[in-house]
């Protein structure tokens, strides 16, 4: 009989417990708005946004409610207006052209390569659009860093990175998130740290910062932040930032301190599982394996392989089999959005000519979660049951 996989690709680890003792301190003070602290006491949100800054090696850090949240208050604090473009991928998730499309912006997506990053080469074709790049690290893929900053710094175009795949990943010993001007990350659930829904963003820059914590919902409390810049600087902004309130708050923070503490030994565990499902996948009849540059420190905590040029049908008979035995498979190719599965033709918010390279690339992405809840082991069996789905149907096309 055909073994079948019986674990949930939904299920995350648990919540650790020096943060549920955290968390249960901050339930017990009462005190979960950022700013309602005790004299003397800077609060979770701030240590947090103190401690994030010092991880990732930035002047300054802002925990904010949601990772869209901090994108789209990363693309004000930058200066984009309404009728502005915006480079984006044209493979990624729709909360990235969503942020762009919520300050009244229009996205201009930029082709994707085999290697489910975005192309540099149409990259700098389309340089002269826009004056902003929204990079996404789709999916925990780094593009080659060095050559697209060339790109960009050439033409004047600022870069916020979309780090929600990439909290723990560099490239050339850079960490993810400190090439561009400004980086977010997600704190959603199926992110690398885990407090329900929440953002970080992180730059250099102190006018980007002040514009930012003005527009969280700081009001006149910005000197409270710990990793902020001094209050000359919101001297400056202060009276023409709008409060567009989206902060984190003392309970999501105080989840989420203990969490990037151990967020070294939360990578290798996924990319140990990684590569299990990787190596597993290895010379499967009509499959390719997605390589990852010597360049790159990536985080599996999903993967992603190709079914170049098939058929609609068969890769819908792919993605069926493997369900059937209890591997869930996302299909970037399909022409309607599902949960979380859309692609760039899906947000007719935007105006976007057809792409071909993307079309025939997005139309054989096959994308999977890794969770930590799954074992080694685990990972070894779905590797199994892929690979033999996956030549049952390319052997009988």
């Amino acid at each position: 009989m055909s073994e079948t996989f019986s674990g949930s690709f939904t299920q995350q680890e648990s919540i650790p417990e020096d943060a549920i003792e955290a968390a249960l301190a901050v339930l017990r003070s009462g005190r979960l708005h950022r700013y309602n602290v005790a004299e003397c006491e800077a609060g979770e949100t701030a240590l947090l946004e103190q401690e994030f800054a010092v991880q990732i090696g930035a002047k300054y850090c802002l925990a904010v409610a949601s990772g869209g949240y901090a994108l789209a208050t990363s693309l004000r604090a930058v200066g984009v207006k309404t009728g502005d473009k915006v480079l984006t991928n044209a493979f990624t998730l729709a909360p990235v052209p969503g942020s762009i499309a919520s300050v009244g912006a229009e996205p201009v997506f930029v082709e994707v390569t085999e290697d489910l990053t975005i192309d540099l080469d149409d990259l700098a074709a389309k340089a002269d659009q826009a004056k902003v790049l929204m990079l996404s690290h789709m999916r925990g893929h780094l593009c080659d860093m060095d050559r697209l900053m060339e790109v960009c710094d050439a033409a004047g175009i600022i870069v916020i990175e979309d780090c929600a795949h990439t909290m723990g990943a560099s490239w050339n010993g850079v960490q993810s998130g400190r090439h561009g001007a400004v980086g977010c990350y997600s704190c959603q659930t199926y992110k690398h740290v885990n407090s329900g829904e929440g953002g970080l963003l992180i730059t250099d820059d102190e006018e980007i910062a002040a514009r930012a914590i003005m527009m969280s919902g700081s009001y006149m409390l910005y000197g409270r932040h710990l990793a902020a810049p001094g209050p000359e600087v919101f001297e400056r902004v202060k009276y023409e930032t709008p409060n567009i309130s989206g902060r984190m708050d003392n309970l999501r923070a105080a989840i989420l301190r203990p969490q990037l503490s151990d967020l070294e030994t939360q990578v290798q565990r996924w990319n140990d599982r990684y590569r299990e499902v990787e190596n597993g996948l290895r010379g499967t009849p009509g499959l390719t394996v997605v390589e990852r540059p010597a360049q790159e420190v990536y985080v599996g905590s999903s993967i992603q392989f190709l079914l170049m040029d098939w058929s609609e049908e068969a890769v819908r008979e792919a993605v069926r089999r493997c369900a059937a035995r209890g591997v869930e498979l996302k299909w970037f190719g399909t022409a309607e959005p599902v949960a979380f599965t859309s692609r760039y033709d899906s947000w007719r918010y935007a105006e976007t000519p057809r792409l071909p390279q993307s079309d025939r690339i997005l139309a054989g992405i096959i994308d999977m979660r890794v969770p930590l809840t799954f074992s080694v082991e685990d990972c070894a069996q779905i590797a199994r049951i892929i690979r033999a789905e996956v030549s049952a149907v390319y052997q009988s096309a």
